[in-house]
């Protein structure tokens, strides 16, 4: 998924030149990974740009810092509208948004506290992340096991955590899968290498708890809702590797993967092959929503005020 260079980046309160936005190599951050971020996706609805549940991303954002001790030094507020102002001006949309927290240049060492924090937004064109159509992706159970509880934090977004989700997703690749789904560290299901896991089975759909070493995904909550309001019965709770193969449905969401459906676990069959009908109507209703053929009843989204759409 290569980057689409835009205009301009968010940079400390200021925008500046994309080609600006450097590091130094002695940054804390690249040696010690010390970093905290959020993957955003503004859609093109047909009154315009809009940010797909900007406040609940930032807060999110405020929470890895928190858990890391790093103080962001700007409100919930002041990085919902400093996203809507680079989307503005760079005039790209939809676009994938990254908003990132990291220690900066200062001190070498472990500690990191006394270590400045420098917040960056970028946004950028770009599309599908698992799968353009409607078949579904092959998928394998990791052999990396998702990071256990009191080790790393698996509430936080953090960077660091992203060399687990690293190793499963090359793992996979290699084995000629999608993607990889880790078991966390007492064997039970947790997650894909950036992506929550939703299965049905018997008509109710299942996901894992917090507690399994999961990300709070904010699309995870957005598609539980719709379950919810749709009627469907949701069971969270501890999910056994062999329910897996047993599903009628299985698939995966996150900002990225939207609601991608699983084809396949380990090249056995998830049902027949083919999205299940409830994964179809979760993936329709949250399409729905996001795309704008229906109503944002959720409130969801955050208008990103600009004078005309891109190429008019």
């Amino acid at each position: 998924m290569p980057i689409q260079k835009t205009e301009k980046i968010w940079r400390n309160g200021k925008l500046i030149a994309w080609d600006d936005a450097t590091i130094h190599v002695m940054s804390h951050v690249v040696h010690y990974g010390s970093a905290v971020f959020e993957g955003i996706r503004c859609y093109k609805l047909p009154s315009g740009p809009a940010v797909f549940r900007a406040e609940e991303h930032m807060q999110r954002l405020l929470d890895s810092g928190k858990i890391y001790r790093m103080a962001i030094p700007y409100s919930r507020q002041q990085l919902v509208d400093a996203m809507a102002e680079v989307i503005r001006v760079n005039g790209a949309w939809p676009c994938y948004i990254r908003p990132i927290a990291f220690r900066g240049y200062g001190e070498i060492g472990v500690n990191p506290l006394a270590v400045p924090i420098d917040v960056y937004i970028a946004n950028f064109p770009w599309g599908k992340y698992l799968a353009t159509g409607d078949e579904g992706v092959d998928v394998c159970v990791s052999s990396w096991t998702r990071m256990a509880p009191n080790t790393m934090p698996a509430m936080a977004k953090a960077a660091a955590n992203y060399m687990n989700s690293q190793l499963m997703k090359m793992e996979a690749i290699q084995n000629g899968y999608t993607e990889g789904i880790a078991l966390d560290a007492t064997g039970y299901v947790s997650e894909g290498s950036g992506e929550n896991l939703f299965l049905v089975r018997q008509g109710k759909l299942w996901t894992p708890p917090t507690g399994n070493s999961v990300l709070p995904g904010i699309t995870r909550a957005s598609v539980l809702q719709i379950a919810k309001d749709l009627g469907i019965e949701v069971v969270e709770q501890m999910i056994p590797r062999e329910m897996l193969y047993i599903a009628d449905e299985v698939f995966f969401t996150g900002t990225a993967a939207e609601v991608t459906p699983i084809r396949s676990v380990d090249k056995i069959h998830v049902g027949d092959g083919k999205v299940g009908p409830i994964t179809r109507r979760i993936k329709s209703e949250f399409f729905g929503i996001v795309e704008g053929t229906l109503p944002d009843r959720y409130k969801w989204f955050t208008a990103v005020p600009v004078k005309q759409p891109v190429g008019a």
